[in-house]
C-alpha cells in the first residue's frame, strides 16, 4: 500500500528555544574542528595518535548528535524545531546576519547520517591508511571535512550554509588531491574544485537575489515571505539555487568532476559519495522548498535535471571497468532519483530524504567493500582482473552483496523501501511548469522505472565480474602477482555494520511511516499524490525490470567467460567509456574559448599596454640623448644657450606688441 499521506498543511512549526542536549548543538561543530585544528597544529608530533583522536572525536560527534535526536523523538511534533543564535555574524547598517544554528528533524538526520557513517569510515580508514606517512594530516582533513558539512546542515541561514558549503569545498580538494605527488590526482582534485566553483557562484547569487528581494538570507524570512515577490523574483532565486546544487551534487551539466574524484583514496569516496559533499545538493533544494513551490518553473527544471542525470549516471556506469568509477556513476544517478523527487515538491521531498538516508548506509558500504577488494588485489581497481573473488573474501562479498541488493531496490531491502517510492511519487506528477499536466507521470515515471532496470544491470556487471565466474587476476607472468585475501577486522567490522543498515534500516522506518513523520516538523506532511498506473503494477513492472537487469548481467558476465582486454563496442558502449563525452562537450564549449580569451587578453596585454609603456620609455630616452648632445660642460657654451633664450623670448614679446 502507498505511504503518500494527506496534508493537513504544508506549514512547517516555528522554531523553539533550544534547552537540554540541544542547547550544546554547536559542538557538533566545534568536535571535529577542533580535532582538525589541533592535529595540523601538532604537526608530526601527532602522528602516533593523530588517527586515534580523530576517529573519538568523530565518535563524540555522533553521541552528541544521537541525544539531541533523542531529546527531539521525545518531545510534542510541535516542539521539534530548536533555534538558537550563536553570535552576530555581518553587521551592516540596517543589515544584519546573525549566525545560528537550526536544528530539527531535517538537521539532524543529516547529522546522524554524516556522523554515524562517517565515524564508521574513520575506524575503516585506521587500517587502510595504516601505512601512509601522512595519516595524521588526512584524518584532520576528514574531521574538517565533517565538521563543514554539519556547518552546512546545522545553519539557519543561507550565509551560514555557504560557509559550510565552502568548506565542504576545500576538505573536497584537500583529499580527492590528498596523493598529490601524482600528477593525475592533482588534476582531478582541480578539476573538482574548479566546477564547484561554479556552483558556488550560484550560490552567491542566489543569496544576493534575496538580499533584494527579502533584505535577509534568514531561512526563516525567506520562507515565510517569497510568496509576496513577483514569481519571477523567485523564480531567479530557485535557478541560482540549483546551479548550486548540481555543482555540490554532481547533477547534470555540472557532473563531470565526480567520476576524477575517485583519485582519492578509497574512504574518501565513501565519504564524498555516500554521506557528505554530494547530498548537500539535495540538502539545499528541500530545505528551500517554499521558495521552489512558488516558483513552479524552477521546480520543474529540478525534476528534469534529476531524470536527465539519473539516466546519465546509469548509462556511463554499463561501460565502465573501473570499480569505483562505476560506483561514482551509481551515486550520480542515485543522486538524480533524490532530485527528481526534490523536483516534484511534497510529494516527493520526504521521500527523496529518505532515499538519501538509506543510501547513505549502502553506498557507504560499497565503497568500502571496493576498498577491501582493492587492499586485497594490490590496489587493482579492473574488474576485468577480478573473478571469483567469493572465495577469498568471503566477508567482503556477503556484505557487498547486502549493498548491491539494496540500491537494486529488491525487498525488503533498504533501497526497496526508499527508491521506489520516488517512482511512485514520479508517476504521481500530475504538473509542468505551474501549469496542470496529466501526462507528467507518464515521462518521469517511466523514466524513474528504467533507471531502475539499468541500475539492476550495470550494478549486477559489477558483482559478478567482481565476485563470481573465473578468475582473472594478473600472474607472476605478467609481473604483477596478486594474493586475494580478506581484509582485518578494522575493515570488516564497519562493512558489517552497513550491511546490517542496508538490510533492516528502510523496512525498520518505513513501519507507521516513521520517517517521512519524523519530518514533518521540518517539511510538512507528504502530499497526496494519485499515481497515473495502480500502485501494484508500478512495484511490480518495476521489479521485474529490475530482475530482467540482474538476469542480463549474470548470463553476460556470470555465466560466459569475461575477457581481459576490452573489447570493441557499439557507438553507445565507446559514448559510455568516454562518460558520454562530458569532458570532449565542456573542453568545447568552455575551455577552448576561456583559452582563446585568455590568448587575446594576453596578446592585447603584451601588444597595446606593454606596447604603449615600452614605446614611452623608448621615447623618454631618445629625448634624454638628444638633450644630453647639448650638455658638453663648457661654460661658452651654456652662456651662448641662455643668450640665445633671452633674444628668442624677445622676438617673441615683440612680435606680439607689432
Amino acid at each position: 500500500m502507498t505511504t503518500f499521506i494527506s496534508p493537513q498543511a504544508l506549514t512547517v512549526h516555528d522554531t523553539v528555544a533550544a534547552t537540554g542536549v540541544a542547547a550544546y548543538a554547536w559542538l557538533l561543530i566545534l568536535i571535529p574542528l577542533a580535532s582538525a585544528g589541533l592535529l595540523l597544529l601538532l604537526g608530526r608530533a601527532s602522528d602516533k595518535w593523530g588517527h586515534l583522536l580523530a576517529t573519538l572525536a568523530s565518535w563524540s560527534t555522533f553521541v552528541v548528535g544521537a541525544l539531541i535526536a533523542a531529546q527531539m523523538w521525545n518531545a510534542p511534533v510541535e516542539a521539534r524545531r530548536f533555534g538558537q543564535t550563536l553570535f552576530t555574524w555581518i553587521p551592516a547598517g540596517d543589515f544584519t546576519v546573525d549566525f545560528g544554528l537550526l536544528v530539527d528533524p531535517l538537521s539532524i538526520t543529516f547529522v546522524i547520517l554524516v556522523t554515524f557513517v562517517g565515524s564508521l569510515i574513520h575506524v575503516y580508514a585506521i587500517a587502510y591508511m595504516e601505512h601512509d606517512e601522512a595519516r595524521r594530516r588526512f584524518f584532520a582533513y576528514l574531521n574538517f571535512f565533517i565538521a563543514a558539512m554539519l556547518t552546512l546542515v546545522l545553519a539557519d541561514s543561507y550565509a551560514g550554509l555557504f560557509a559550510g558549503w565552502e568548506g565542504v569545498g576545500l576538505a573536497s580538494y584537500l583529499l580527492i588531491g590528498f596523493w598529490n605527488h601524482v600528477p593525475a590526482y592533482a588534476v582531478a582534485a582541480k578539476k573538482a574544485f574548479v566546477m564547484n566553483r561554479v556552483g558556488d557562484m550560484g550560490m552567491l547569487i542566489a543569496m544576493m537575489a534575496m538580499v533584494a528581494s527579502f533584505h535577509s538570507v534568514s531561512f526563516s524570512v525567506v520562507s515565510s515571505q517569497v510568496e509576496s515577490i513577483p514569481t519571477a523574483s523567485a523564480t531567479v532565486i530557485g535557478f541560482f539555487l540549483l546551479v548550486a546544487a548540481c555543482g555540490k551534487s554532481a547533477q547534470f551539466p555540472l557532473q563531470a568532476w565526480l567520476g576524477d574524484a575517485m583519485a582519492g583514496p578509497t574512504p574518501v569516496s565513501a565519504l564524498i559519495h555516500a554521506a557528505t559533499m554530494v547530498t548537500a545538493g539535495v540538502y539545499l533544494i528541500v530545505r528551500s522548498g517554499d521558495v521552489f513551490m512558488a516558483a513552479p518553473i524552477a521546480a520543474t527544471a529540478v525534476a528534469i535535471i534529476g531524470a536527465i542525470t539519473l539516466l546519465f549516471g546509469a548509462i556511463v556506469g554499463c561501460a565502465k571497468d573501473d570499480m569505483k568509477k562505476v560506483l561514482a556513476a551509481s551515486t550520480m544517478s542515485q543522486i538524480g532519483y533524490m532530485m527528481l523527487g526534490a523536483g516534484l515538491g511534497p510529494i516527493g521531498w520526504a521521500f527523496s530524504i529518505f532515499h538519501l538516508f538509506t543510501h547513505g548506509f549502502f553506498k557507504a558500504l560499497m565503497f568500502l567493500g571496493a576498498g577491501s577488494v582493492m587492499h586485497g588485489m594490490g590496489d587493482q581497481v579492473n574488474m576485468r582482473r577480478f573473478g571469483a573473488l567469493r572465495g577469498a573474501m568471503k566477508v567482503t562479498w556477503l556484505t557487498f552483496m547486502m549493498g548491491w541488493l539494496a540500491i537494486l531496490g529488491v525487498p525488503p531491502f533498504s533501497g526497496y523501501w526508499s527508491k521506489d517510492k520516488i517512482i511512485e511519487a514520479a508517476f504521481s506528477a500530475d504538473s509542468f511548469g505551474g501549469n496542470i499536466a496529466l501526462w507528467a507521470g507518464w515521462v518521469y515515471g517511466p523514466i524513474a522505472m528504467i533507471g531502475a532496470g539499468i541500475t539492476a544491470f550495470y550494478m549486477s556487471r559489477l558483482f559478478f565480474m567482481t565476485f563470481h565466474g573465473k578468475a582473472r587476476w594478473t600472474t607472476e607472468a605478467e609481473g604483477a602477482p596478486v594474493h586475494p585475501h580478506e581484509s582485518g577486522p578494522l575493515m570488516t567490522i564497519p562493512m558489517i555494520i552497513l550491511a546490517i543498515g542496508a538490510v533492516v534500516l528502510g523496512g525498520a522506518l518505513s513501519v507507521g511511516n516513521t520517517f517521512t513523520e519524523w519530518l514533518v516538523p521540518s517539511i510538512g506532511h507528504v502530499m497526496h499524490g494519485e499515481p497515473v498506473l495502480n500502485e501494484y503494477v508500478i512495484q511490480g513492472a518495476t521489479l521485474a525490470l529490475v530482475i530482467l537487469g540482474a538476469v542480463i548481467a549474470w548470463m553476460k558476465y556470470g555465466r560466459d567467460e569475461v575477457p581481459t582486454s576490452v573489447p570493441a563496442g557499439n557507438a553507445l558502449t565507446e559514448a559510455a567509456r568516454r562518460d558520454l563525452y562530458q569532458d570532449t562537450v565542456n573542453e568545447t564549449l568552455f575551455m577552448m574559448p576561456a583559452k582563446g580569451l585568455v590568448t587575446v587578453a594576453t596578446v592585447g596585454d603584451a601588444s597595446a599596454i606593454d606596447g604603449a609603456l615600452n614605446g614611452l620609455g623608448a621615447g623618454s630616452q631618445l629625448l634624454g640623448r638628444i638633450v644630453g648632445i647639448t650638455q658638453n660642460g663648457l661654460v661658452r657654451t651654456y652662456a651662448a644657450y641662455i643668450l640665445g633664450g633671452v633674444i628668442l623670448a624677445l622676438a617673441i614679446v615683440l612680435g606680439f606688441r607689432l
